[in-house]
């Protein structure tokens, strides 16, 4: 079921009719990533930066004053570079959720057209599992981050985590599309574990430099075929239902 999902959404990665959704996503994620470059830096360098100098230089000697400043620079320009690379996955998915139900149309139209189309979250109610879905994968990662000091553990803390929020995000876009909050929650814990190991793929995804632009995409596609794999199975096995 999993691998099935996966093959078909890496396959309709380059789908030209999903290669303008693409570009929008990649443009405006690079976009996001600038502009949050620039407020970072104008932050560090005309608010933090200068009051790090002044309580520094006082404990150095005075031949190293001008050291400090451009050691404070550095370090913090090398830690913005590693946050830059730390919001591409949740700056990406934020911004692609605005298009995910374009992939979702037509994934289902393609790959399922006999089915009953889904129906696109409302606008507003989309917004806030948006920011919610950017909230709780920065939360996540943070923890990650930290746990990336504890040797042995920072890699797989970096998957265990993203495995488990990217594929519960990602499955809820897919299932309310066709279920109410509460179906969704019922067949997301009833098939956890391979909800989980969905996200574990997108997680893997979104830890390649470049490749991780097209998460969202990757994830919605995977997440789209997943949920319909889960709810014909969920159908077949539900009481009274005909044997396949």
């Amino acid at each position: 079921m999993l691998y099935q999902a996966a093959r078909k959404a890496l396959g309709e990665l380059f789908d030209p009719a999903l290669r303008q959704v693409l570009w929008k996503s990649v443009g405006l994620t690079i976009a996001g990533l600038i502009a949050i470059w620039f407020a970072v830096r104008w932050l560090v360098e005309w608010a933090a930066l200068p009051y790090l100098t002044a309580f520094v230089s006082p404990l150095a000697l005075p031949e190293w004053t001008g050291l400090v400043g451009v050691f404070a620079a550095i370090t913090a320009g090398i830690v913005l570079a590693i946050a830059l690379a730390f919001l591409i996955g949740p700056v990406s998915a934020i911004i692609a959720g605005v298009f995910l139900d374009d992939v979702a149309e037509h994934v289902e139209r393609q790959d399922y057209p006999a089915d009953a189309p889904g129906t696109p979250v409302p606008l507003g109610r989309s917004v806030v599992l948006s920011v919610k879905f950017f909230g709780v994968v920065v939360a996540g990662n943070l923890a990650a981050l930290l746990l990336l000091l504890v040797p042995g553990i920072n890699l797989v803390a970096f998957l265990v985590v993203n495995a488990y929020l990217l594929g519960r995000e990602y499955f809820q876009f897919a299932a309310m599309r066709f279920h109410d909050e509460a179906t969704v929650h019922r067949l997301r814990s009833q098939y956890s574990a391979t909800v989980i190991m969905a996200g574990l793929l997108i997680a893997g995804f979104m830890a390649i430099p470049i490749v991780n632009l097209m998460t969202p995409l990757f994830g919605a596609a995977l997440m789209v075929h997943l949920h319909k794999a889960i709810a014909a199975r969920d159908a077949a096995s539900a009481p009274g239902s005909a044997p396949a």
